[in-house]
């Protein structure tokens, strides 16, 4: 007789209960048996608990049988990466592009045999011409000095590659450590991101760029709010090379965020300057400014409390009329951050909703565009120096970057890989298998120091020479005569174009006069306020007319 199949899918479970129950009556004869019953006895009690429950439909329907979906579900990203995915399938970083992180980090031979995996004639392929005259660069330690301003006392010497924003409490005590080591021995910068400077990223040594958030972590008074004398004391540490007040990040722009009590430990409360067991709240937007002038007012006080060091933003693009209040407030003011960071829409270490990852914030290579296009416009962009961050890995990422308009590139993910991460997409939740994006001590303290932060240093040691290794095959000399004419693009299976055709470039001083032929110039730039970052006064009008 056939079984119905409602019959059927209830036929584990049913195995279960009646295994369970006969294995359990012969253990009378041998313990042996025990061996079966065990199992069968945690899946009978199981399947039970599944008939029962009413918060998943699946497991009733299917008791037993449906942990094994979940099962297969819980380790479908693993089975991808390592059976599926193939060398250059970028999600969000392809194997190829984590491998050389790890070949370069490990200081290991970083060659491939017998050819590209990359289809170069499909749309989107890039690559940057070589020169029939290579030169030969002696001095590969390349720097950007940061600190134009009159006010700014003490200039620092920015490298080409930096560590991005990384907090200890996102990243582990080993991780920061470790970075910072590596940072230390590098000459390169660490930015502490918004979770303040803590004990981990003093030890080493290493430079620091302290990040400002809207939370003012190591910087506030017990409401939450800006405090001067704080920040001078932080400010004026010779370890602090530079100051970025973050305006919003990639990975969840126009985000605030609440760490919860359980996680404020001591260490955390004291690098952040809040009390333990407490929620900690980070407010969307700032308290210390609400407009463009004020911003630039804050930018100025903090310059003079931190003795002249260079102070600078990060921000991702989105309203673009609210940059362009930033641009005219330093024009109208006459004062004007050290340097800028552009952070794109890729996203980054920051664990964010699917929405805020996928569809908020602009891309990096149109928000660096943007800004750059701005400054030349405006007659700043000697005046104010540019970093950029977005999914950066490569001495080829750098050399676009630069040619876009940037005079150094900082990384993320890809220093978390020379750390060891296996992009096991575990960073919300405290489970990474490798130590370092973890709060967790029995993971995060088998990260060894001494080893990961040699990695560091070898990751952006090689990253580097292989930027110096491009140039030279250009034929140029230093990174600073890298052009948007140098990089190229497939645009379409039979038509190529440079980047000087494909993006377009404004020429000094052109918003001064009005004679900004771009779009976005054309329609935002004129009605754009110092004053404010809210909307120009043609869409509130388009706005109230939408409301009757």
């Amino acid at each position: 007789m056939q079984l119905p199949a409602s019959a059927l899918r209830y036929f584990p479970y049913l195995f279960c209960l009646v295994g369970a129950v006969a294995t359990l009556g012969l253990t009378w004869f041998s313990l042996l048996w025990l061996l079966a019953a065990l199992p069968l006895t945690v899946l009978a009690v199981m399947g039970t608990w599944d008939v029962l429950q009413k918060r998943r439909t699946i497991s009733r329907n299917y008791p037993v049988l449906a942990h094994f979906r979940y099962f297969l579900e819980s380790i479908g990203p693993e089975l991808r990466q390592y059976f599926i995915q193939s060398d250059t399938d970028e999600l969000p970083f392809s194997r190829e592009q984590r491998n050389i992180v790890y070949q370069r980090a490990k200081d290991i031979l970083d060659k491939k045999p017998f050819g590209s995996l990359i289809p170069m004639n499909a749309e989107g392929y890039e690559w940057m011409n070589h020169s029939l005259a290579p030169v030969e660069i002696v001095d590969k330690n390349f720097r950007v000095k940061v600190g134009s301003h009159p006010k700014t006392l003490k200039p620092y010497d920015v490298s080409v590659f930096n560590i991005s924003a990384m907090s200890f409490g996102s990243l582990s005590a080993n991780a920061i450590l470790a970075l910072n080591a590596g940072a230390k021995k590098g000459g390169f910068y660490h930015d502490t991101g918004e979770g303040s400077i803590s004990r981990y990223h003093r030890e080493p040594g290493g430079d620091l760029v302290w990040e400002i958030g809207s939370g003012y972590f190591g910087c506030r008074k017990p409401d939450g709010s800006f405090d001067p004398e704080l920040f001078a004391k932080n400010a004026q540490l010779d370890q602090v090379k530079m100051i970025e007040i973050k305006l919003s990040q990639g990975a969840k722009p126009g985000h605030g965020g609440i760490l919860p009590a359980a996680k404020v430990t001591e260490e955390i409360a004291a690098a952040r300057g809040v009390t333990v067991g407490e929620d900690v709240v980070s407010p969307a937007a700032h308290s210390a400014f609400h407009t463009p002038l004020e911003l630039m007012a804050f930018i100025a006080q903090l310059r003079e409390l931190s003795g002249g060091k260079p102070v600078g933003f990060k921000l991702a693009i989105g309203h673009p009329w609210e940059w362009f209040g930033i641009a005219k407030a330093m024009l109208e003011t006459g004062e004007h951050p050290d340097f800028i960071v552009v952070d794109g829409g890729e996203g980054g270490t920051g664990a964010a909703p699917l929405e805020f990852i996928n569809r908020l914030g602009m891309p990096m290579t149109d928000a660096l565009l943007l800004v750059h296009n701005t400054l030349v416009g405006a007659n700043l962009r000697e005046k104010i120096a540019l970093g950029a961050a977005g999914k950066v890995t490569s001495a080829f990422n750098i050399a676009r970057t630069l040619a876009l308009g940037a005079d150094w590139c900082n990384a993320a993910r890809g220093f978390m890989f020379s750390l060891g991460c296996i992009q096991s997409l575990s960073c919300h939740n405290d489970k990474c298998p490798s130590g370092v994006a973890t709060q967790d001590h029995g993971r995060g303290s088998k990260l060894d120091v001494a080893d990961k932060s040699e990695r560091v240093y070898h990751f952006q040691h090689n990253t580097v020479l292989a930027l110096a290794n491009l140039l030279e095959a250009a034929g140029l000399s230093h990174p600073r005569e890298l052009g948007p004419e140098h990089i190229m693009r497939r645009v379409t299976k039979y038509e190529v174009q440079p980047y000087s055709e494909l993006f377009q470039f404004l020429e000094p001083g052109v918003l001064l006069d009005g004679r900004a032929e771009l779009h976005v110039f054309k329609k935002y730039w004129a009605q754009a306020k110092a004053d404010s970052f809210g909307a120009p006064d043609f869409m509130l009008r388009l706005r109230e007319t939408k409301l009757r």
